[in-house]
């Protein structure tokens, strides 16, 4: 029942598109939900089977090279004040200048390989990362780091055993954010400069003027994105069941 206004507002808004587009009658700009989903059942071989297979590629490895370049800057950071001043600056202004920009330059770099659509993907997803872990690390007590010290406690052991574990929520709000973002930004890099892909065919189908083709594979790149929040959601609270309790 906590999920049925959620329900409520998709299936009012979805009723609300397909009157609409009923109503202007271009599929070709404003495919109906309907037509999307009959496309996306037309074409299913293709893209499941062809596009979807890259596609998803490209996102997982962006995250897993987010993951551990993030989580790494983000600990550099926490343990050294000199390198926090450093780089949280040049952090910041990585996020300024337009992926839509970067994305040209790195299919000139790495050409039309998964390498320039994992760049961008990168891009877009190591920055929460980073800055969610390092604030988590960042929040620990000096007055309970000093109680650890005293009570025989390593620096390796305050990191573990303390520092770790109040940082946990933190990095998982920053992989929520991520995972949502690696589906854009793996679009991105395949509608600038890709050969096959799902944001590629959305490309391609534009080109066609179907509208219902170019919505099809963004209806797939959705559920991706949804179904990667809930595998994050599922593993968060597998491992942080203690802040369920409270």
């Amino acid at each position: 029942m906590k999920n049925a206004s959620t329900v409520l507002i998709v299936i009012v808004f979805l009723t609300i598109w397909e009157i609409g587009a009923r109503l202007i009658d271009k599929s070709f700009i404003l495919p109906s939900p309907i037509q999307i989903l009959l496309k996306s059942w037309e074409l299913k071989e293709v893209l499941l089977l062809k596009h979807l297979p890259i596609t998803l590629l490209i996102i997982l490895i962006g995250l897993i090279i987010s993951i551990g370049l993030g989580t790494a800057i983000a600990i550099w950071m926490s343990s050294n004040a000199y390198v926090r001043n450093a780089l949280y600056p040049i952090l910041i202004a990585s996020q300024m200048i337009p992926v839509i920009a970067l994305a040209p330059i790195f299919v000139l770099w790495f050409g039309y390989t998964i390498w320039s659509k994992v760049a961008v993907t990168v891009l877009i997803t190591f920055f929460p990362i980073t800055v969610n872990t390092f604030d988590g690390l960042s929040s620990g007590n000096k007055e309970n780091e000093e109680l650890f010290l005293t009570m025989g406690a390593t620096k390796k052991d305050i990191f573990l055993k303390y520092l770790v574990p109040i940082a946990l929520p933190h990095f998982f709000s920053g992989l929520k954010v991520a995972v949502t973002l690696s589906v854009i930004g793996a679009a991105i890099g395949e509608w600038l400069g890709a050969q096959a892909g799902l944001g590629y065919f959305s490309r391609r189908m534009m080109t066609q003027f179907d509208g219902a083709g170019v919505f099809a594979p963004i209806f797939i790149l959705t559920l991706i994105g949804i179904s990667l929040f809930i595998c994050v959601n599922f593993i968060e609270n597998r491992m942080i069941r203690w802040r369920l309790k409270n």
